[in-house]
């Protein structure tokens, strides 16, 4: 089943959706799909995040804050296939005042390989007003293989969840990307992967809560039949610097847009120099 985003304005505008969209607006590569069991696996540098690192943030439309989400890399390693791994959190929520409107209490996990910034494990724990969902992905990427409950499915090199799409791209060099150029990403979802197409807009300074920052701007190409779908534009900022922290992304409603600032941020690998 296709995932479909459908934002209505009772629903508070979509808490859940504008920060989602943060996971899967970047460019990425995947390589093709291999015959072989692997024996070693790629080694990829990453300056951009480390152990310990939190990105807060306030969701809303214009001046009303309808929730607050975070994205959350535990402290301490955890282990899969004897590998050294990530364990990552990202969650959302409606605020307390507003629950009786519509209430959202969204959770994702993805246990993320250090040295080669793959997914080995992907959990969804969704609800939002009387929708329900529960979701877990096992990836075998040995074997090029993701396990949902009694199914198996055959997906390309080092495939991504929609969760360690965005924390690999942050290991990319997005800064010397050209304006105008589309890149495309492909991560599992549900039974099937995806692909979607991404723009570079160019560069823009903007505020937010957490300060002002120098951002590269990027926009998903949202098409019909694609992994998302949305009413308008969907446009992303993230820091134009080595930490590539998502800084606000902006979802086209009806009325106006949705808008996920950055709030609060700790836990930084490195300093972030795109800050003013």
């Amino acid at each position: 089943m296709k995932l479909r985003i459908k934002i209505e304005s009772k629903q508070i505008y979509g808490l859940s959706i504008a920060l989602l969209l943060i996971l899967i607006a970047l460019p990425m590569f995947v390589s093709k799909a291999s015959d072989n069991r692997k024996t070693k696996f790629r080694y990829l540098t990453n300056e951009a995040y480390g152990y310990g690192e939190k990105l807060e943030y306030n969701v809303g439309y214009k001046f009303i804050t309808a929730g607050t989400g975070y994205f959350h890399i535990q402290s301490k390693p955890i282990y899969r296939n004897g590998r050294e791994a990530y364990d990552i959190r990202f969650q959302v929520q409606s605020m307390p005042s507003l629950d009786w409107l519509y209430r959202v209490r969204d959770q994702y996990r993805t246990v993320l390989d250090v040295s080669g910034i793959f997914p080995w494990e992907f959990e969804q724990r969704v609800r939002e007003g009387n929708y329900r969902r529960d979701f877990r992905a096992v990836f075998e990427q040995a074997i090029n293989q993701v396990k949902v409950k009694e199914k198996t499915y055959n997906v390309p090199d080092y495939t991504h969840d929609i969760v360690s799409a965005f924390f690999y791209v942050r290991t990319l060099d997005l800064t010397n990307m050209p304006k105008d150029s589309v890149f495309y990403l492909q991560n599992f979802w549900d039974d099937t992967t995806y692909s979607l197409g991404v723009k570079i807009l160019g560069k823009e300074t903007i505020k937010v809560d957490a300060g002002t920052f120098k951002c590269i701007v990027i926009e998903p190409m949202v098409t019909e039949g694609g992994l998302f779908q949305s009413e308008g534009n969907i446009i992303v900022w993230v820091s134009d610097d080595e930490r590539k922290i998502p800084v606000k992304v902006a979802s086209k409603i009806p009325i106006g847009y949705v808008e996920a600032k950055l709030s609060r941020y700790s836990g930084l690998r490195g300093p972030l120099k795109a800050k003013q």
